[in-house]
């Protein structure tokens, strides 16, 4: 027979209730710390992030802007040769076209001239030497060309150049500002969105250098790949996850692909630089040679995401389907693989947008160079976004720094849409268990 339990006195009662109530006041009191500061660090990342994409934006607006002329060039026949037009200088036509707007005259040093150059593009000399060569009857006769300005001058537009700095302080003085405002004045000037910013290739000038060489070479380079990362990855996942022994061996190479996921990118442009150049001679600075580097970068990422997919699958669908008189292999790819799909495709695009914004490994493999085209196959020279963003920061020209920015924001774009087609294919194919 077991002893009764002895009743608490009132005084233990109310210790008791009096211990419980302090710790349960300290728990509550700890969780609510725990939520602040979880609360504070969303709010310090969401304002981190606000305070970048505003930079970034707020410098690179102003990019998807610009102001273009309109030019009514008399070709002189003194001055162009039929038999000879390309030694002509065309940017003077139209430099002179221009004073003759504004009621000046040239010096003879052609000092008034060469100020007046430094205000136009010189696309639009380019614009009339490629219609007088195509049509030398137009020699003798009005031509109207259409173009940017010259970067200084766009700037002054957009209001980074203030006539209230010193004179000595700014690459445009007084004369050429009070010729920039009157030009205005009187229609010549107007702007609008740069579709140019988007449809051309880099340039030596700021006002006529765009993104779109870059953003195909990008493009080509991560078709490149994405056709031997993914599916490589996804193959010697499966391999390593349903197939392969477990075993010493499979352990060492387990660690080896954890590790060569967290190897800085720098190591993999250093042995695309030693095996691809040196020893394959793929074709430097081509978006193949790129490809074949990010892949060898992306692999890692590739496996580790694919075997978590395969592992989040359960295991009574390959119970089921063994029960059933499946093979290993049908198992396998008619039943496992497709249900881990979703996070197949989401950890590859992940590791293609990561390796998108990549620049170290393709500073190492020569894709630094000066582009002005668009690249027509994936051996020719290319430059990608993130490279193009570096070789224009550290350009002098200070309209280069706002075209940095523009840059930037496209290749944002460019990610976002990547991580929104992995989103939208995982919750499209995504089955709950």
């Amino acid at each position: 027979m077991t002893d009764a339990a002895i009743p608490p006195t009132a005084a233990g009662a109310k210790d008791l209730r009096s211990l419980v109530q302090s710790r349960l006041k300290a728990r509550q009191a700890q969780e609510a710390r725990f939520k602040f500061y979880g609360q504070l660090a969303i709010v310090l990342a969401l304002s981190f992030l606000v305070v970048l994409l505003g930079r970034i934006i707020h410098q690179g607006a102003s990019t998807f802007f610009d102001y273009r002329m309109s030019v009514a060039v008399y070709i002189d026949p003194a001055k162009v040769q039929r038999d000879d037009v390309a030694s002509a200088n065309f940017d003077l036509l139209v430099a002179e076209a221009v004073m003759v707007k504004l009621g000046e005259k040239d010096d003879e040093y052609g000092e008034t001239s060469a100020k007046a150059m430094e205000l136009l593009s010189n696309d639009l000399g380019f614009q009339l030497l490629s219609q007088v060569r195509d049509d030398p009857s137009l020699i003798g006769k009005t031509v109207t060309v259409t173009g940017p300005v010259r970067a200084d001058a766009a700037l002054y537009y957009k209001g980074q150049i203030k006539r209230s700095t010193p004179q000595g302080d700014r690459k445009l003085d007084d004369r050429q500002l009070a010729w920039l405002d009157r030009i205005k004045s009187m229609g010549m000037v107007s702007g609008g969105f740069n579709t140019q910013f988007l449809t051309r290739s880099d340039s030596t000038e700021p006002e006529q250098a765009g993104v779109l060489g870059a953003v195909v070479g990008s493009a080509m380079m991560l078709l490149v790949t994405a056709v031997l990362a993914v599916p490589i990855g996804m193959l010697a996942a499966t391999y390593l996850e349903e197939f392969a022994p477990k075993n010493r061996w499979t352990d060492i190479i387990e660690v080896n692909i954890n590790n060569l996921a967290a190897v800085p990118s720098i190591v993999y442009g250093l042995l695309g630089l030693a095996v691809f150049i040196n020893w394959l001679h793929v074709p430097r600075s081509s978006p193949l040679l790129g490809g074949l580097v990010l892949a060898l970068m992306a692999l890692p990422t590739v496996i580790i995401a694919t075997r978590a997919a395969l592992k989040a699958v359960p295991p009574s669908i390959r119970e089921a389907a063994l029960g059933v008189g499946a093979s290993k292999t049908q198992t396998v790819f008619h039943h496992v693989l497709p249900l881990a799909m979703p996070g197949v495709m989401t950890g590859a695009i992940l590791s293609l947008a990561h390796a998108l914004g990549e620049t170290a490994p393709l500073l190492m493999i020569g894709m630094v160079s000066f582009v002005p085209g668009v690249p027509q196959a994936v051996t020719e020279a290319a430059t990608v976004l993130p490279v193009q963003v570096f070789i224009w920061e550290n350009a002098s020209e200070r309209a280069f720094h706002e075209r940095t920015a523009g840059a930037i924001i496209v290749l944002l774009i460019f990610m976002i849409v990547m991580n929104l087609a992995a989103i939208l294919l995982r919750r499209r194919f995504e089955r709950r268990w």
